[in-house]
């Protein structure tokens, strides 16, 4: 069986588009989880943070 006439110029015009927007998606995804990895590591402390609590008594003891 031959292969099928091919006209390789016209099929990579064809596959332009859906390549760049494969490509798109991706730096969209890079973009996101880097913006998400900075929100979540960049956050202040919480009020209060230098206070834990006895699990025995429940009092407040201060670290600082």
């Amino acid at each position: 069986m031959s292969a099928p006439t091919t006209n390789i110029e016209r099929q990579a015009g064809n596959h332009r588009a859906p390549i760049w927007g494969i490509l798109a998606a991706l730096v969209f995804g890079g973009l996101m989880g880097a913006a998400i990895t900075f929100s979540a590591t960049n956050t202040d402390d919480p009020e209060g943070a230098n206070a834990q609590i006895d699990g025995r008594t429940g009092t407040v003891v201060e670290t600082e």
